[in-house]
């Protein structure tokens, strides 16, 4: 299948690069004119500009959008919607506000153009291991562009079956859903991506118990020096708390038992603070979500190990780096 791919960064580039590998024909536009050639060279098909970059496009044309989100989002798809044509499809597969995307689903239905939104996750990962999808849009249009999907998702694996689920009809155990119309896809990775600031910081406040354990202002018999990295790796065996941010932790004190080369600033890119504005808009009570973002907040004025934990791990599955900024205010 022939689709465009806009923005070639960490994840656009390696779902690109998935996707030549799956047999698709991906033609490529980027800021950046050294990373259009790049992935070129590597069996994608190069454009010089926007205007070029719809031309090679198949018909209908599909351009799935893998840039920052709020303006460039915006102005991403505004300026692609004024070069399609009824019947063609805008994906967005970044991480929008789902209500961005009611409004752009409405917006371009009037022009016929069909927008799709794909909360994606996977970070650097994903072109070995394939992306999470969680999608919104017509349901007929998700079906046209089925086989897409089926290539950037991981697939079954090796994964159990969960007990019950051979009667249920649904490409979940592939690793991506039609979640429902515009929008639900962002939605469902908006929560994912809050649940997940819960989960580090569950495993980042544990570790920092950890690395205490040995605190002179702790009674001597009650004192304990641990081997942080080995806890991480025992607990990845067995454990019910062993999961793949578990073992990105792992890797990381394996690496670095200190985490020395991280400040422990870290960032968060909106879909915290949306979920919880969602929960507060359906009366919902979030008090382990809601503390894990303000913990966020707290970490860009004092540093704690735990930060220090948080941050390795956000390296660690999205390529994600603190600021310079803030390593020079703590150096």
């Amino acid at each position: 299948m022939r689709l465009g791919m806009v923005g070639l960064g960490r994840m656009g580039a390696n779902m690109t690069r998935r996707l030549v590998r799956g047999g698709h024909e991906v033609v490529v536009t980027d800021l950046s004119p050294d990373n259009v050639k790049q992935i070129a060279g590597e069996g994608a098909i190069a454009s010089a500009s926007l205007d070029d970059f719809v031309s090679k496009l198949g018909k209908p044309r599909v351009a799935w959008l893998m840039v920052p989100a709020g303006g460039p989002t915006e102005q991403t798809v505004q300026a692609l919607a004024q070069r399609m044509k009824s019947g063609d499809i805008i994906i967005d597969g970044g991480n929008s506000y789902f209500k961005d995307d009611v409004r752009r689903s409405k917006q371009l239905s009037e022009k016929g153009i069909h927008y799709v939104d794909v909360g994606t996750s996977g970070g650097v990962w994903g072109l070995e291991r394939g992306y999470c999808m969680m999608i919104g849009g017509p349901k007929e249009v998700v079906q046209l562009l089925d086989p897409i999907f089926k290539t950037l998702a991981p697939g079954r694996g090796n994964i159990p079956r969960t007990p019950g689920r051979e009667r249920m009809a649904s490409t979940a155990e592939d690793g991506y859903i039609h979640c429902g119309p515009a929008g639900a896809g962002h939605f469902v990775k908006m929560v994912h991506n809050g649940i997940e600031y819960g989960l580090m910081q569950a495993y980042a406040e544990g570790f920092d118990i950890f690395r205490n354990a040995s605190s002179e202002q702790l009674p001597e018999g009650y004192r304990y020096d641990l081997n942080l990295a080995d806890i991480a790796e025992v607990w990845r065996r067995g454990s019910v708390v062993s999961s793949w941010l578990l073992d990105l932790t792992a890797m990381a004190l394996t690496e670095s038992p200190t985490l020395s080369e991280y400040t422990g600033f870290v960032q968060d890119s909106g879909e915290g603070r949306w979920t919880i504005q969602a929960a507060i808009e359906e009366a919902v009570p979030v008090d382990v979500l809601s503390a894990a973002l303000f913990v966020r907040f707290r970490s860009r004025q004092q540093h704690t190990f735990a930060e220090k934990v948080l941050s390795a791990m956000r390296q660690k599955f999205g390529g994600h780096v603190e600021p310079a900024a803030s390593a020079k205010k703590t150096a």
